[in-house]
């Protein structure tokens, strides 16, 4: 990710490798940014340090802004039962995407790959919450199952054992 290797490594590295990795020419990054072949040459040689204005425009075509989104993991019929694939909240529209997840290792590694793909915010499992909380960087919510489900729950194991 281009944003964040430019604090890592300095920005001509940055813009290389990642013009690379986009498999993009110095004309190609110009056409779509606007800004004249001439200067990204400069930049990417390293004779020129770019203006402020010039990275924004680079990022805003290497890395453009993606629809923020809520992930929530849990099992697979869970996730097929929530009915709203968004949600507006102050002006802004969420997605919502589930991962599925049915152990403990599929639950870290759901919450790894949720924030990989950006995710604003994280919805799991109680006994879950504080280990991704843990391994995250951003904000997690535990899911909380209402005292109905409990009972219903508690009412299918009676009718198991007695």
């Amino acid at each position: 990710m281009l944003s964040k290797r430019i604090f890592e490594i300095n920005f001509t590295t940055a813009l290389n490798e990642e013009l690379e990795r986009k498999n993009m020419s110095v004309k190609d990054l110009a056409d779509l940014t606007g800004i004249p072949v001439s200067t990204l040459y400069k930049v990417t040689t390293g004779e020129r340090d770019p203006r402020l204005s010039t990275v924004k425009k680079i990022v805003s075509v290497l890395e453009p802004e993606h629809r923020q989104f809520i992930a929530v993991i849990a099992a697979k019929f869970l996730l097929e039962s929530i009915e709203t694939r968004e949600i507006e909240f102050n002006g802004k529209t969420f997605g919502i995407r589930g991962y599925s997840a049915n152990s403990l290792e599929e639950c870290i590694v759901a919450a790894t790959r949720a924030e990989k793909d950006r995710a604003s915010g994280i919805i799991c499992a109680p006994i879950l919450a504080s280990i991704v909380e843990k391994i995250v960087d951003v904000p997690v919510v535990m899911l909380r199952p209402d005292l109905s489900v409990m009972s219903e729950a508690i009412t299918a194991v009676a009718k198991r054992i007695g």
